[in-house]
């Protein structure tokens, strides 16, 4: 049963992205950037508490796109083979090697909401992973603009090679697959609102800023 608070949810994840929104806007760039990995916590824990996160299956499934996200990250940032030549940089918290922790919880997260979208938006099993691949790839394409500014990762000459979005769609599909395999599915409108507040965040910033 979806968590009886899933209404202050919602306006949590909103509260806080209009207010970075608005606060980097009008000068505060540092501060509110500083607080990502808060945000990205924040975020999680609602994520457990109303998607929910609350069965075997849900944790080993968060568990799988966490290292996997991790792994793909350290191959990615040590090799540059997956994304391009990348590193990351101080503002999403403590790192591994090189590679920050929550940067797999974010792999996570947003597995699990897009998920759930895509399952909304077709009937169709098939249909379902290369939609929720998608908007995986839509939401990084923005984050990607504006990555180097927010100083939460840097490619080699500023230039996004097309190969992170073939690699980040190819990766994005198969925990699609592992999602559906596990038959998870969760909260639509926490999923819907948090993924259309990161969405509009970066393409604020990737039009106007």
């Amino acid at each position: 049963m979806a968590f009886k608070y899933s209404r202050w949810a919602i306006f949590t994840v909103w509260l806080f992205h209009i207010s970075a929104l608005l606060g980097i806007s009008l000068g505060f760039e540092a501060w509110f950037v500083e607080k990502t990995p808060l945000n990205l916590l924040i975020s999680s824990t609602l994520l457990f508490l109303v998607y929910p996160i609350n069965s075997p299956g849900k944790y080993f499934s968060f568990l799988v796109f966490w290292t996997g996200g991790m792994l793909a990250e350290w191959i990615g940032v040590h090799y540059g083979v997956l994304f391009g030549s990348y590193s990351y940089g101080a503002n999403l918290g403590p790192k591994i090697d090189g590679i920050p922790v929550l940067i797999g919880v974010n792999w996570a997260l947003l597995t699990f909401i897009t998920g759930s979208i895509a399952t909304y938006l077709s009937k169709n099993d098939t249909l379902q992973l290369f939609l929720g691949a998608s908007l995986m790839v839509l939401l990084d394409f923005f984050m990607e603009q504006n990555a180097s500014r927010f100083d939460f990762w840097s490619f080699e000459g500023n230039i996004v090679p097309l190969k992170n979005y073939i690699c980040w769609f190819l990766l994005a599909l198969l925990f699609q697959w592992v999602l559906k395999r596990n038959k998870i599915t969760g909260h639509l409108p926490f999923s819907a609102h948090l993924f259309t507040a990161q969405l509009l965040f970066f393409v604020y910033f990737y039009l106007w800023f």
